[in-house]
Order: C-alpha cells, then sequence, then structure tokens
C-alpha cells in the first residue's frame, strides 16, 4: 500500500488495542514496524498521536500512512527442513492449544529490517494460516527461556488475556553485580524511552512525563558469591520495554553481560559473558481450564555465569516469590 488513507473502527472492534486493530488488517506488520510508525507519528488516531496499547473506540478515524508490501505467500513458506528440524527441538510443551519454545539467546522473537532469522519465520514449521502458533508474548533478543504461543486465535486470547491481566507469573533468573540490599523487594519506578533507533534506551522518568509507563518489579535475592555478584529471582508485573535490565540498572545492581544497560563494574565482572538473564518459568491458566507451569533450563550462557560465581541452579526454590529465603 502506497497511499496514505483513513479507516473507521468497526462497532466490533471496540476497544482493540491499536496494534492488533492493525495485525488483523495487515498481518505481515510486525510489532516493530507498527512501533515505529506510532511513534512517528504516522499513525494516527482520530487526528492525534496514540501508543501502540490504546484502546479503539467504534468510529474512530485511523490514519493509515503507506505500508510496506506482504511478502509472497510462496516466499514464506519456504522454510528449510533444517530449520524446521530446529524449530521443533525448541519445544517444551505442546498441546492443542499452547505452544511454549525454549528461545535460545541470540534469536529475535520478531524481524527487522536487519533480522531475517527470528522466531516468527520458524513458526511456518508448524503450516501457515489458521495453523500458524500466534505470539502472545515477547522476550529480548538476548534472554533466553520459555516463550509461549497460542496454537488458534482463540487460545492466543486468551493467553493474550491472562498476560495483559496480569494472570501470568513469571519468573526471570538473573545474575547481578554486587548484593541488592533489601535482599528482597519491589522496584516501582516509571520508565520511558530516550534516543532513537539503535541508541534508544529505556530510563527511569518521573510518572507526570507524558511518555512515561508505570513498571513494577518484584525480586528475591536466591544465592551470593561473596560481594561479587548475586543470584536473584525478577518477577514482572508490568510489561515494559527492557524492564528488568532497565530496573536492575536503576537501584544499582545491573544484569551481568548487559552492553546496554551496565555500568563500569558490571562490564568489567562481565568479561566473556553474555546477557545473564533467563525467562525460567511461566504460571498462568490453560486457554481449555486448568493451570499450566512451564520451565526452561538453563541456556549455554546462563550456565557459563553460574559456574564462574559458583551457583547451583538445582537448590533453587521453584517459587522463591512464595517462600522467600537467601543462602549467604
Amino acid at each position: 500500500m502506497r497511499e496514505v488513507r483513513t479507516l473507521h473502527v468497526a462497532p466490533l472492534e471496540d476497544g482493540v488495542r491499536l496494534d492488533r486493530w492493525f495485525k488483523r488488517r495487515w498481518p505481515h506488520l510486525n510489532h516493530i514496524q507498527i512501533q515505529k510508525l506510532v511513534r512517528s507519528g504516522q499513525i494516527r488516531v482520530d487526528g492525534g498521536r496514540a501508543k501502540v496499547d490504546t484502546k479503539l473506540a467504534a468510529g474512530a478515524q485511523i490514519r493509515v500512512p503507506p505500508l510496506p508490501d506482504a511478502p509472497d505467500p510462496d516466499e514464506r513458506k519456504q522454510i528449510s527442513q533444517r530449520d524446521i528440524v530446529f524449530a521443533k527441538s525448541l519445544v517444551l510443551y505442546e498441546d492443542e492449544d499452547v505452544l511454549a519454545l525454549n528461545k535460545p539467546s541470540g534469536l529475535a522473537v520478531q524481524g527487522g529490517t536487519k533480522t531475517a532469522h527470528h522466531i516468527d519465520r520458524l513458526l511456518s514449521a508448524w503450516g501457515e494460516g489458521m495453523d500458524r502458533p500466534r505470539l502472545v508474548h515477547r522476550l529480548d533478543r538476548d534472554t533466553s527461556g520459555v516463550l509461549l504461543l497460542g496454537k488458534s486465535p482463540a487460545a492466543a486470547a486468551k493467553l493474550s488475556g491472562a498476560f495483559a491481566r496480569r494472570k501470568a507469573q513469571k519468573t526471570y533468573w538473573a545474575l547481578v553485580v554486587g548484593n541488592p540490599k533489601p535482599v528482597e523487594g519491589v522496584i516501582e519506578l516509571h520508565l520511558a524511552k530516550k534516543g532513537v533507533g539503535d541508541r534508544e534506551l529505556v530510563v527511569p522518568a518521573d510518572p507526570k512525563d507524558p511518555r512515561a509507563s508505570p513498571a513494577e518489579t518484584e525480586y528475591v535475592t536466591l544465592a551470593r558469591a561473596a560481594g561479587r555478584a548475586a543470584w536473584m529471582a525478577l518477577r514482572p508485573h508490568t510489561g515494559r520495554t527492557h524492564q528488568l535490565r532497565a530496573h536492575m540498572l536503576a537501584i544499582g545492581h545491573p544484569i551481568l553481560g548487559d552492553p546496554k544497560y551496565g555500568d563500569e563494574k558490571s562490564l568489567a565482572l562481565s568479561a566473556g559473558l553474555q546477557l545473564q538473564l533467563h525467562a525460567r518459568r511461566v504460571v498462568l491458566p490453560h486457554p481449555s481450564g486448568g493451570v499450566i507451569v512451564v520451565e526452561a533450563p538453563l541456556s549455554k550462557e546462563m550456565k557459563a555465569g553460574f559456574e564462574r560465581f559458583g551457583f547451583d541452579e538445582h537448590e533453587a526454590d521453584p517459587e522463591p516469590f512464595g517462600r522467600r529465603s537467601v543462602r549467604r
């Protein structure tokens, strides 16, 4: 589509998020592309700027800028047998409604201008159209661990709803600089994006800043390596971009192996390590009833950090936020 158009929100679409409204019409657009169009003001709602999570009202006017063409359907299906085998090797859990993958560090969830190999492309291993699993949340490129998908539109909607309503309990493991004090607590700091493109950072912001979004992270110290590093369990209660990384830096204990959200101490201590952040466990309602619990084994990148500081993954409480204790 090469021209600007104005479309109206249908009555049945009342309350739908702006990004999801776009995805329903142009499914070939990824989240990053939609975000950039919204942030730059090319997408507008009733003549004004909006956010990707803006809830649309029936009858609202949406400015739709020129959009990239959809790829040739035949090209998208051209996924190699090697990629299919690789994609299937990532499966942690699968049933008729849910697919859980063990996302490796370094593999992006969705594509961009410089990213051709990503999880979204690999989903062709399960088929196209209604057979294609749907992303319901995201992980940073260098974060390893549990990634959940819905295997039908209905299942994806229920899973997405669980994340949106904070019914999903996500537990991340991280290795950080020093020993946080207190050893457990909640970080409540509004965050806002600063900068442009690859230099964009998420930083603490004044709650009155219109660009700021509330962000909350619960944390527990699981173990310490003298005064050098700590093994943390982190639970985000909100889903802001780079939330855990920005929050840990903000309290003076950045995650090791993080070149973007680090300081002098973390860079010195991180020599040879990749990002020490792992989506260890997800617990949430299953779309068909009951509860699903999925855990991801440590990635090779995290194992390197554990070996360096002498941590033993088998000593962790699977639910540290229920029975908080710290090994000294």
